[in-house]
């Protein structure tokens, strides 16, 4: 690990934190699209394995804090690999983001539904809800990571 990499890391996990209260509340789960744009970010500028942990990390504070719920975990943790897959396999941080895309909006939410909300929360949820919603934070989380890709680019803070 290089200390870049680290301090990076540390800094996605405290943007992902900071922003932990701004989130959709949607039935028993809280979407929140500020962790997209963080799996976005940290799936580019440095891989699958850090995107992940960072997605782990930022979901155990935000629980601790109350800020989250145990949705945060299929749905940042799936997103932040697929992500990380893509642009590793790719180099375009278009397909980095429809990893984010199809990793939380759609795999994150059946993990949702059918084993995180039943087994561990005690709860029920409609797939139909939870997928529309986690796709929708994605979404919006996925196009301001890209956004600011191209701006931390253009600023020379990021080099592809």
């Amino acid at each position: 690990m290089e200390t870049k990499e680290v301090a990076r890391a540390v800094i996605l996990v405290a943007i992902a934190v900071a922003l932990s209260p701004f989130f959709i509340p949607v039935g028993i789960s809280k979407c929140f699209p500020a962790q997209h744009m963080v799996n976005v970010l940290s799936a580019v500028m440095l891989g699958p394995a850090y995107a992940v942990a960072i997605a782990t990390i930022a979901g155990i504070i935000r629980n601790i804090l109350g800020l989250g719920t145990l949705l945060a975990f299929p749905g940042g943790m799936i997103g932040a690999l697929l992500a990380g897959l893509a642009y590793r396999a790719s180099k375009n941080i278009y397909l980095a983001g429809l990893g984010e895309v199809i990793g939380t909006g759609i795999l994150g939410s059946l993990v949702s539904v059918w084993i995180v909300a039943p087994l561990l929360m005690g709860k029920a949820m409609a797939l139909a809800t939870l997928m529309i919603a986690f796709s929708v934070s994605t979404l919006g989380g996925t196009i301001i990571g890209i956004i600011a890709l191209h701006l931390l680019r253009k600023g020379k803070i990021w080099e592809p």
